[in-house]
Protein backbone atom coordinates (compact mmCIF):
# COMPACT_ATOMS: atom_id res chain seq x y z
CA UNK A 1 0.00 0.00 0.00
CA UNK A 2 1.13 3.61 -0.79
CA UNK A 3 0.61 6.47 1.62
CA UNK A 4 -2.47 7.95 2.45
CA UNK A 5 -1.46 11.35 3.84
CA UNK A 6 0.26 13.89 1.65
CA UNK A 7 3.22 16.07 3.61
CA UNK A 8 2.20 20.24 3.45
CA UNK A 9 -1.75 19.09 3.81
CA UNK A 10 -2.91 22.28 6.66
CA UNK A 11 -6.26 22.06 8.22
CA UNK A 12 -7.75 24.50 10.56
CA UNK A 13 -11.22 24.60 12.99
CA UNK A 14 -12.32 27.72 15.14
CA UNK A 15 -13.32 27.84 18.59
CA UNK A 16 -15.10 30.67 20.09
CA UNK A 17 -14.93 30.51 23.72
CA UNK A 18 -17.52 31.91 25.90
CA UNK A 19 -17.31 32.58 29.51
CA UNK A 20 -20.14 29.78 30.24
CA UNK A 21 -18.36 27.09 28.54
CA UNK A 22 -14.72 27.81 29.95
CA UNK A 23 -16.43 27.13 33.39
CA UNK A 24 -18.58 24.27 32.33
CA UNK A 25 -15.73 23.06 31.39
CA UNK A 26 -13.68 23.39 34.55
CA UNK A 27 -16.54 22.11 36.32
CA UNK A 28 -16.57 19.24 34.01
CA UNK A 29 -13.03 17.75 34.76
CA UNK A 30 -12.85 18.74 38.26
CA UNK A 31 -10.61 21.94 37.81
CA UNK A 32 -12.06 24.30 40.17
CA UNK A 33 -9.12 27.00 39.69
CA UNK A 34 -11.47 30.48 40.11
CA UNK A 35 -9.66 32.27 37.34
CA UNK A 36 -12.19 30.04 35.32
CA UNK A 37 -15.54 30.15 37.36
CA UNK A 38 -15.02 33.67 38.70
CA UNK A 39 -14.94 36.67 36.25
CA UNK A 40 -14.13 39.16 39.18
CA UNK A 41 -10.99 36.94 40.58
CA UNK A 42 -9.99 36.48 37.29
CA UNK A 43 -10.02 40.53 36.38
CA UNK A 44 -8.19 41.37 39.88
CA UNK A 45 -5.80 38.66 38.72
CA UNK A 46 -4.99 40.76 35.20
CA UNK A 47 -7.11 39.12 32.68
CA UNK A 48 -10.02 40.48 31.24
CA UNK A 49 -12.43 37.82 31.99
CA UNK A 50 -12.47 33.97 33.16
CA UNK A 51 -9.49 32.45 31.46
CA UNK A 52 -10.04 28.44 30.17
CA UNK A 53 -8.87 25.72 31.44
CA UNK A 54 -5.45 24.68 29.31
CA UNK A 55 -6.79 21.31 28.75
CA UNK A 56 -9.85 23.05 27.21
CA UNK A 57 -8.37 24.69 24.38
CA UNK A 58 -5.50 21.86 24.20
CA UNK A 59 -8.38 19.35 23.81
CA UNK A 60 -10.37 20.80 20.91
CA UNK A 61 -6.77 21.33 19.01
CA UNK A 62 -6.06 16.96 20.10
CA UNK A 63 -10.08 16.69 19.07
CA UNK A 64 -9.24 18.33 15.01
CA UNK A 65 -5.79 16.87 14.81
CA UNK A 66 -7.83 13.59 14.02
CA UNK A 67 -11.20 14.44 13.52
CA UNK A 68 -9.45 15.84 9.72
CA UNK A 69 -8.60 11.92 9.22
CA UNK A 70 -11.65 10.50 10.03
CA UNK A 71 -13.52 11.74 6.32
CA UNK A 72 -11.00 9.18 4.81
CA UNK A 73 -9.12 7.18 6.93
CA UNK A 74 -8.86 6.05 10.34
CA UNK A 75 -6.49 7.90 12.62
CA UNK A 76 -4.97 6.63 16.23
CA UNK A 77 -3.03 9.44 18.22
CA UNK A 78 0.37 8.06 19.19
CA UNK A 79 2.05 10.88 20.39
CA UNK A 80 0.98 14.77 21.90
CA UNK A 81 3.39 17.17 23.18
CA UNK A 82 1.64 21.10 23.25
CA UNK A 83 3.16 24.37 25.08
CA UNK A 84 0.71 26.88 26.26
CA UNK A 85 1.98 30.12 25.21
CA UNK A 86 -0.85 32.53 26.60
CA UNK A 87 -3.94 31.78 28.29
CA UNK A 88 -7.18 31.65 26.18
CA UNK A 89 -10.01 34.42 27.89
CA UNK A 90 -13.75 34.21 27.83
CA UNK A 91 -14.64 35.63 24.15
CA UNK A 92 -11.19 34.25 22.64
CA UNK A 93 -12.08 33.30 18.85
CA UNK A 94 -9.10 30.37 18.69
CA UNK A 95 -8.04 29.04 14.95
CA UNK A 96 -6.59 25.76 15.02
CA UNK A 97 -4.47 24.96 12.80
CA UNK A 98 -2.25 22.02 11.99
CA UNK A 99 0.47 21.10 9.08
CA UNK A 100 1.41 17.82 8.26
CA UNK A 101 5.10 17.83 8.26
CA UNK A 102 6.01 14.02 7.88
CA UNK A 103 4.07 11.10 6.79
CA UNK A 104 5.79 7.54 5.47
CA UNK A 105 4.34 4.28 4.95
CA UNK A 106 4.87 1.44 7.82
CA UNK A 107 3.93 -1.96 6.62
CA UNK A 108 4.07 -3.75 10.10
CA UNK A 109 1.26 -1.11 10.88
CA UNK A 110 -0.41 -0.79 8.24
CA UNK A 111 -0.76 3.24 8.02
CA UNK A 112 0.89 6.20 7.84
CA UNK A 113 3.25 7.34 10.63
CA UNK A 114 2.07 11.20 10.02
CA UNK A 115 3.88 13.80 12.05
CA UNK A 116 1.86 17.21 12.62
CA UNK A 117 2.75 20.24 13.86
CA UNK A 118 0.37 22.85 15.33
CA UNK A 119 -0.38 26.32 16.16
CA UNK A 120 -3.84 28.07 17.90
CA UNK A 121 -3.76 31.55 17.22
CA UNK A 122 -6.38 34.53 18.71
CA UNK A 123 -8.53 37.36 17.29
CA UNK A 124 -5.02 39.64 18.24
CA UNK A 125 -2.92 37.08 16.09
CA UNK A 126 -0.92 35.77 19.75
CA UNK A 127 -0.35 32.71 19.64
CA UNK A 128 -1.95 30.53 22.55
CA UNK A 129 -0.83 27.41 21.84
CA UNK A 130 2.07 25.33 19.56
CA UNK A 131 1.72 21.42 19.72
CA UNK A 132 3.12 18.06 17.37
CA UNK A 133 1.35 15.19 17.65
CA UNK A 134 2.31 12.00 15.95
CA UNK A 135 -0.75 9.88 14.54
CA UNK A 136 -1.32 6.79 12.45
CA UNK A 137 -3.25 7.28 9.76
CA UNK A 138 -4.65 3.51 8.65
CA UNK A 139 -7.26 3.01 5.55
CA UNK A 140 -10.58 2.92 6.77
CA UNK A 141 -10.77 -0.66 6.18
CA UNK A 142 -7.84 -1.24 8.29
CA UNK A 143 -7.01 -2.82 11.36
CA UNK A 144 -6.85 -0.72 14.42
CA UNK A 145 -4.15 -2.87 15.68
CA UNK A 146 -0.54 -1.87 15.39
CA UNK A 147 1.04 -5.57 15.52
CA UNK A 148 3.63 -3.95 17.77
CA UNK A 149 1.29 -3.51 21.23
CA UNK A 150 -0.66 -0.85 22.36
CA UNK A 151 0.64 2.77 21.74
Amino acid sequence: MSRIVTIGDTFSKVLRLAAQDIRLFAEHIGDMNPLHHDEEHARRAGFAGPIASGSHPTAHFLAAATTHFTTFAQPLLLEFNVQVKKPAVSGDLLTMTWTVVDAFWKNTLNGDLTTLEGVVINQREQITLNATAKILVKPKSGDLSTGEGSP
